[in-house]
């Protein structure tokens, strides 16, 4: 096993995909890591393809016993060393038209989303505070432009954001940095499954008035999403170097992008900032997401 040497790390949403990965790199760089699950069949997976420190605690992010159980176990571990970095990992996508969304599942998307990042936040923050660490939340590049049939995740990253920048400013004379890593589309195959299924879910269910009007669009920017996730998006380990550079920068950076195209995000996010918002979204963001994708 390796020995740990650049301190303890705790990570949300660890079973599958980019929290998995991040997982097992962290320990192969010399991190002490803390990784969240949601059942022990994933605890015992993930404990078994480590090569380093890593130690899985059982923590679903929208259940405030788990979350305090979880924080009590992490502090009783390092004691007076601290906690030197925790990342918000753990996310829901909820996807479809607005229209169609069912309620509760609006509620469940900001539960995880949004709350579960503030309420593992807060449960961490004195551990973090001893240990002068930082604080990284793994956004996405909708949250800095929304996109269609996601509005509740783009809403929820919008929100993350907003919360990342308000924790900068408070937590600085404490010592602790704040930021965000914001990725396009990542290669996750587990995720790619989910995804599909969802959205086929939610066709289904759909009225024939509602597929008449939302329809064909729906199932084109879902497919992106879904060749995304599949083989077309960001390999993990990309997000993964942001991570580590993170970590490990004396001042990191306030935000991360991590895309195929850095140049057409901050174009975009230029033109963001100069053009009156409704004509940004309306006529230049929008027109040009629909000549690409085939949009009606």
């Amino acid at each position: 096993m390796v020995q740990s040497t650049k301190g303890a790390v705790v990570i949300t949403g660890t079973s599958t995909g980019l929290g998995r990965a991040t997982a097992l790199e962290l320990t192969k760089q010399g991190y002490r890591v803390f990784a969240g699950v949601r059942t022990e069949k994933d605890a015992e997976s993930l404990k078994q393809a480590a090569s380093g420190d890593l130690t899985p605690i059982i923590m679903d992010i929208t259940k405030a016993e788990q979350i305090k159980s979880a924080a009590e176990f992490v502090s009783l571990a390092l004691g007076d060393e601290g906690l030197f970095a925790l990342i918000n990992n753990a996310v829901a996508a909820v996807d479809g038209p607005l229209e169609c969304v069912a309620i509760d599942d609006v509620r469940w998307n900001f539960e995880v989303n949004v709350i579960g990042q503030i309420a593992v936040t807060q449960a961490f923050l004195p551990m973090l505070r001893k240990a002068k660490g930082r604080i990284i939340n793994i956004s996405a590049i909708c949250g800095r432009l929304a996109l269609p049939y996601r509005g509740l995740l783009s809403a929820s990253k919008f929100a993350l954001e907003a919360i990342t920048d308000s924790l900068r400013m408070e937590l600085r004379s404490s010592g602790i940095e704040v930021l965000s890593i914001l990725p396009g589309g990542i290669v996750t195959p587990e995720q790619a499954d989910k995804v599909e299924i969802n959205y086929q879910k939610t066709l289904a269910n759909m009225s024939p008035e509602a597929k008449a009007i939302y329809g064909k669009n729906y199932r084109i920017c879902m497919q992106r999403a879904v060749e995304a996730n599949r083989s077309k998006g960001l390999p993990p380990e990309k997000i993964i170097d942001a991570i580590l550079e993170a970590l490990e920068a004396r001042k990191p950076k306030r935000q991360y992008f991590v895309t195929e195209s850095a140049w057409r995000l901050k174009l975009s996010a230029i033109y963001k900032r100069l053009l009156p918002h409704q004509y940004f979204y309306d006529t230049f963001y929008f027109d040009n997401l629909r000549k690409r994708l085939g949009l009606d």
